[in-house]
């Protein structure tokens, strides 16, 4: 009797409802193999890599590799998606004005609260921004930071009246209500990759075929990502 090929994946979150929804089932049903993800922000898998972890594939932040190289051949990294960041409220709030730098300064300043990560990508960038737009004293003193995981959380449970992050991973909290990405002067925009491990099972390149595969574009632009 055979025995079921299973391989690992570290992925960051943006791409987790794309996998989750879709891609991760659907990879199973064309090949039967299974797949064992583990999601969290670009930087907490990368802490793991350095700690001595080493998935099969990973899907991050592309410019996270270089430093990688002991445990990923970066010679198979394939860009699979990019997302900006956006700004959500709570279930029945009115979607605020952020159409300008002005308006989005206005949405911060007046806020209760404002939930952002301290690991994402969305969050190193939102903390930079804020203290470039002149507000970080303002927005951290009643600021809501999450370690971790889906900040739109923080509107829904009423820890905050504003979240931020990337808009697949906004989409990840339905109830919350996006009222858009954030204007474009002050956006930034991340590309995801996926890798091979040095070390992988032969199996783990059809997943990496499989990501870019039409299937997968389709995922990924019904979950807030684009195509890179």
């Amino acid at each position: 009797m055979s025995t079921e090929v299973q391989i690992s994946l570290f992925s960051t979150l943006a791409v987790k409802k794309a996998l989750d929804d879709v891609l991760l089932g659907a990879f199973h049903d064309k090949t039967g193999i299974t797949v064992d993800g583990t999601f969290d922000p670009t930087n907490v898998l990368t802490d793991r890599i350095t700690a001595g972890a080493r998935p099969d594939v990973m899907i991050a932040v592309s410019n996270s590799f270089a430093p990688l190289a002991d445990a990923f051949d970066l010679d198979t990294r394939t860009v699979v998606a990019k997302t900006g960041v956006g700004l959500a409220v709570a279930p029945g709030h009115d979607l605020p004005d952020i159409s300008t730098v002005d308006a989005f300064v206005a949405t911060l300043t007046s806020a209760r609260s404002v939930a952002y990560s301290r690991t994402g990508a969305s969050g190193v960038h939102f903390a930079a921004l804020i203290r470039e737009l002149g507000i970080e004293e303002q927005v951290n003193a009643r600021a809501t930071v999450v370690e971790k995981g889906f900040t739109a959380l923080a509107v829904v449970d009423g820890r905050a009246d504003v979240a931020i992050q990337q808009l697949s991973e906004l989409r990840f909290v339905p109830e919350a209500r996006i009222a858009g990405p954030l204007p474009a002067e002050t956006q930034h925009y991340s590309e995801f990759s996926a890798v091979l491990g040095r070390a992988a099972k032969p199996e783990a390149a059809e997943l990496v075929r499989f990501l870019t595969s039409a299937a997968a574009v389709e995922a990924y632009l019904a979950t807030g990502l684009e195509v890179a």
